[in-house]
């Protein structure tokens, strides 16, 4: 853990759903307030773990719009009227109230308590794909990077030249320190560095030689998560 880090942060990895699906709560211990990141499958259990955990859910933020991600929104809304989350790029194609409906661009921030994110727009797996960037320190990456891999580019609103700028202009550059937290369960462990993708990572590294290189894998077949 860095000295630096806010010791009052309250980030909670779950695993849920038939796709390996992790959802992740991010908040402030001594505020007792915490966010869903991409709120599926089974809305109660993410609720239930909150609650025994003595936080009250405040929001949701969703990493891009596919199914896995966003199929609990619904539900989510019926337990309570709060605010959800959404790239402006990839708000059209979830299903949520204007009244409750909050467009996001690269670099807009929220604060629960001590408890920073911003949201860094990064396009490649759909227009409007996010991560999540927590006190400089924490990336929830959703299909954007995974450990070892990265996300599918051939879905419709995928781009794999835009994937490519998205690896090598924005998350490349973020700390070595920075803890990733994946948005499916697809290793053999649920997290990583980023230092150790930059080393690890076979799209991170192809990206660090070329376009064309990177570019390459995608003719491969090598976009498959």
């Amino acid at each position: 853990m860095s000295k630096l880090e806010n010791r009052n942060l309250y980030l909670k990895q779950l695993e849920i759903g038939p796709m390996e699906n992790f959802v992740y709560l991010i908040g402030d211990k001594v505020e007792k307030k915490a966010i869903i990141v991409d709120p599926a499958w089974q809305v109660d259990t993410i609720f239930k773990e909150a609650q025994k955990d003595e936080m009250e859910i405040i929001a949701a933020l969703v990493s891009h719009h596919h199914y896995d991600h966003t199929n609990g929104i619904e539900e989510f809304l019926k337990r309570t009227d709060a605010k959800v989350y959404i790239n402006q790029h990839d708000a059209e194609f979830v299903k949520v109230p204007q009244a409750n409906l909050i467009k996001t661009d690269s670099d807009s921030k929220i604060q629960v308590g001590e408890t920073q994110i911003q949201f860094v727009h990064t396009p490649g797996h759909t227009p409007g794909s996010q991560c999540l960037y927590i006190n400089n320190q924490h990336l929830i990456s959703g299909d954007t990077l995974f450990i070892e891999g990265c996300g599918r580019c051939d879905l419709p609103g995928g781009d794999a030249e835009a994937m490519y700028y998205t690896l090598t202009q924005k998350i490349m550059r973020m700390k070595d320190d920075t803890c990733l937290w994946p948005g499916h369960n697809y290793a053999e462990k649920p997290q990583s560095t980023l230092g150790e993708e930059k080393q690890f990572n076979p799209f991170l590294r192809t990206a660090a030689t070329s376009l064309k290189s990177f570019l390459s894998l995608r003719m491969q077949g090598r976009f498959d998560l």
